[in-house]
């Protein structure tokens, strides 16, 4: 183990974040710097369990207490190969999982968890800045052609394990840039751009291939796809958002998440020089309290909002776990992200019963009630009805699954019972040579889980290719989010 009394020794510490009214003038991220020797202690703090949970609780399978162990011993250079041995980008997964492996950490029994996401961004940083990270290009070439359609973790994950496996791969992205939700859907705060794009460029060198601004079922049809390459993989997630189809939903001033934060994303990067859908002077409300509601709240400060508002139709959660929700598994409790921490308010246990425009039919309010759980459904508490002043409301109540229409109605693969692409043990679909990874096949999850299943995805293509049974497949479709 590292420090054998880390973890009695040294408390838990995370990185300040950068003073509110400050980071509300930019979209840098938040966190400032973690001096490398505070980083070690923490690293010290992991116990080397006899049986480590935090492997339950990531399903990448990160060797974590290797790692652990070899930062506090300052060993950088070992680190980041442990850790590049199960995760093809753990800078995605150190800025933005949510960290079901700390909520795993036998030390979060009766303690403060290891700081495993902290320690994990750290040895990656540190591996770009001492130029360890390089291409890893393939001695041999199979001959095989390889397409991935969607370019956000689960595709790109894919592409460069196929990639390194020696087969010509070629990613398909009907955006004008590589990245899917990780280019247009994260905020610049949460993930800066830099961090991709470096990523992308060692998968350019390595000999990964990107095709931008094509639409695959439109530009390219299924069967193109099909004849033109040995194995095709689906990994364009779970893009069909969930609306809210009350009374006023056609309201001048209602918007997705994803009609929202893409075009914030494009200001922010310089390809806009402002969105047509701006917080800017105006009462927001976001519907949804997820991390995508998260996300408008933190984008919609930076814009300049009025004031923030974010419902939930749930409960608030419990301040610790409940007997719903033992150790290991990841608990649903009251979180605070750094977007809630630059002010608005969140409100709990209500439902939004009609949108309300003004004279010229733009949104000038919402109407709400309260509600309460009653047998699985919810109930409107009588005389709670408010009016909620707004000019701007954003939808962020999730996705419902892939979307339909173009490429999955073409190739006419299978549906499992939650309207995902079905696949089998080896995440190939009912069409022979075409798999699917990530969300697509599995519903909206976490990134950790979209990078897992890339990877396996790539496990199953190789062999399919090949005959051979080489690459790590971290997962199997039937496994479920403790998430």
């Amino acid at each position: 183990m590292a420090d054998p009394k880390g973890f009695l020794t040294t408390p838990r510490e995370t990185p300040k974040t950068r003073p509110v009214p400050l980071r509300l003038l930019d979209w840098r991220e938040v966190y400032e710097d973690f001096a490398s020797n505070k980083l070690e202690q923490q690293a010290g703090r992991c116990m080397d369990c006899g049986i480590p949970f935090c492997h339950q609780g990531c399903p990448l399978g990160n060797l974590i207490p290797e790692w652990n162990t070899l930062v506090w011993s300052d060993d950088w250079r070992d680190a980041i190969e442990r850790l590049h041995a199960t995760n093809n980008f753990p800078e995605f997964t150190g800025t933005l999982c949510p960290a079901p492996c700390e909520t795993a950490c036998v030390l979060g029994i009766n303690n403060d968890p290891v700081t495993i996401k902290r320690v994990e961004i750290s040895i990656v940083d540190r591996a770009w800045e001492e130029g360890w990270i390089t291409p890893e290009v393939p001695k041999t070439r199979t001959g095989k052609k390889v397409a991935v359609v969607g370019s956000g973790p689960s595709g790109l994950a894919a592409a460069q394990q196929l990639t390194r496996a020696g087969h010509d791969v070629v990613v398909f992205e009907r955006a004008d840039a590589i990245g899917g939700l990780l280019r247009y859907g994260i905020p610049e705060f949460k993930m800066e751009k830099r961090r991709l794009d470096r990523r992308l460029e060692q998968m350019r060198a390595e000999g990964t291939e990107f095709r931008t601004g094509v639409n695959v079922g439109v530009d390219i049809t299924a069967e193109q796809l099909k004849s033109d390459y040995d194995a095709v993989v689906l990994a364009g997630g779970a893009t069909a958002w969930r609306d809210l189809p009350v009374t006023g939903r056609e309201t001048t001033g209602v918007y997705q998440a994803m009609e929202y934060l893409p075009l914030a994303n494009r200001v922010a990067s310089g390809e806009l020089e402002s969105s047509p859908i701006t917080a800017e002077g105006k009462h927001v409300v976001v519907i949804g309290g997820g991390d995508t509601g998260a996300d408008c709240v933190g984008t919609a400060h930076r814009q300049g909002a009025l004031s923030v508002t974010q419902l939930e139709i749930m409960p608030r959660p419990p301040e610790t776990r409940s007997e719903a929700h033992p150790w290991p598994m990841y608990p649903m409790i009251y979180r605070v992200s750094s977007a809630h921490e630059e002010g608005g308010e969140r409100l709990y246990s209500v439902s939004t019963q009609e949108f309300l425009a003004d004279e010229q039919g733009n949104l000038r309010a919402l109407r709400l009630v309260e509600v309460r759980n009653e047998g699985g459904k919810f109930v409107e508490v009588e005389g709670t009805e408010r009016e909620l002043p707004a000019q701007l409301v954003l939808l962020a109540m999730g996705f419902v699954g892939p979307q339909r229409e173009g490429l999955i109605e073409q190739l006419g693969v299978e549906l499992d019972a939650r309207g995902n692409v079905a696949r089998d043990s080896d995440f190939r679909t009912s069409v022979d040579n075409v798999f699917v990874a990530g969300d697509m096949g599995r519903g909206q999850s976490l990134i950790v889980w979209a990078i897992a299943e890339g990877r396996s995805a790539a496990a199953g293509v190789d062999a399919y290719l090949t005959g051979r049974n080489v690459l790590p497949a971290p997962i199997a479709p039937t496994d479920r989010p403790i998430a």
